[in-house]
């Protein structure tokens, strides 16, 4: 290739690269891609996932009240990771526990001074085995405590103390169990928001809305016709979800099938209202695909509770994963599989839930009413 084929093959590229760039700058949503998405992505990480503890509520039933447990108490509160909650009865600290108020239960004995004096003295440490990290995380903060108290009582090597250590809701301390129920979730996203978020923007680009339209139809059965077979699907996926988590992973279920279905029934239907206010409003399909990506698929996965305790983050990410629907979800599949049927949490959450579904098909409805009325 001589100079001139050189200078002018370079030339070419440079009116190339041009016009590409002013088509980027005039497509908003690559430059929000570009660089919207990659800021909001390291604050999440930076800011909203964290594997460590802070301000860990626990309930304690000190049945021997003396010197050595006081002190041990008073350890927990001088603690950034525990916040002690002193409780009168056992199963005061269990519905705590159950509520999700309290994530562990210390329990000092009856017999503690007794014991403490022969050398033979226990604590009961017992942790929401559900997030093993989170649970490990806390049962070492409670044991370290424990030893920091008994050391500035300088007791701590003269008088022995055992820590008995239990699991609940998750024995076999397991983190597929803890990660298993939150796929059904990340399924059913996919196939609700992220497919359906493509199915009324391809009838635009493809031109077919407009004979849509032409047809005696009605609003109604232009929603129908998109959501059952998606409906269907997502149902299918769910069944094989749900049949990998029982019978391949052995995840246990504890709860009733009844509200792991119907649970599921919600956050589906939910999800496919989410998709098609997406493909309705925005109809494109390459623009459907990463609103959907953003709104729906990420937060599922990074602010709902799948990987990372939402007690574990600051208070404004927080707030912003209990607006989203799959936090709700989730919390619905790991109570079912593994502490059972909880119908105070239950039906708070099919009522958030269903509250949900309907905002969004209302919002659908009236957005395709709008479209019709323009045609």
């Amino acid at each position: 290739m001589n100079f001139t084929s050189l200078k002018n093959s370079w030339r070419r590229t440079a009116s190339l690269t041009v016009k590409e760039t002013r088509q980027l700058m005039r497509d908003k949503s690559s430059i929000a891609m570009g660089l919207l998405l990659p800021l909001l992505l390291i604050f999440i990480f930076g800011y909203g996932i964290s594997l460590d503890l802070t301000d860990a509520k626990v309930a304690v039933f000190n049945q021997s009240p003396g010197k050595v447990t006081n002190a041990i108490v008073e350890g927990f509160r001088g603690s950034s990771y525990i916040t002690p909650f002193p409780v009168k009865s056992m199963k005061e600290a269990e519905t705590l526990f159950d509520d999700g108020k309290v994530r562990g239960i210390v329990v000092f004995p009856q017999n503690f001074q007794a014991d403490l004096m022969n050398q033979k003295a226990k604590i009961q440490i017992i942790v929401y085995g559900v997030d093993t990290t989170s649970a490990n995380s806390l049962q070492n903060y409670v044991q370290q405590s424990v030893l920091i108290s008994l050391n500035k009582l300088g007791m701590q090597n003269s008088t022995p103390i055992v820590m008995e250590q239990r699991l609940w809701y998750n024995a076999a301390n397991s983190s597929t169990w803890y990660f298993v129920p939150g796929i059904i979730a990340i399924v059913l996203t996919l196939v609700g928001t992220f497919l359906t978020a493509l199915v009324i923007a391809r009838e635009w680009e493809r031109g077919t809305m407009e004979m849509l339209f032409s047809t005696p139809v009605t609003t109604t059965e232009i929603l129908l016709s998109k959501i059952i077979p998606y409906f269907l699907l997502g149902l299918g996926g769910f069944i094989i979800t749900l049949e990998a988590a029982l019978l391949v992973f052995k995840v246990p279920m504890e709860g009733s099938f009844f509200v792991i279905l119907v649970s599921s029934i919600l956050y589906l239907l939910t999800s496919l209202g989410i998709g098609l206010l997406i493909s309705g409003g925005l109809k494109a399909q390459f623009l459907a695909c990463q609103i959907a990506l953003l709104v729906s698929f990420l937060p599922s996965v990074l602010l709902s509770g799948f990987v990372f305790d939402l007690r574990n983050v600051p208070d404004f990410i927080a707030v912003v994963a209990y607006a989203l629907p799959p936090t709700y979800f989730i919390e619905l599949l790991r109570g079912a599989f593994l502490s059972g049927d909880n119908w105070t949490v239950i039906w708070k959450d099919w009522v958030i839930l269903f509250l949900y579904l309907t905002v969004f098909f209302y919002l659908t409805n009236k957005t395709l009413k709008k479209t019709l009325e323009k045609k």
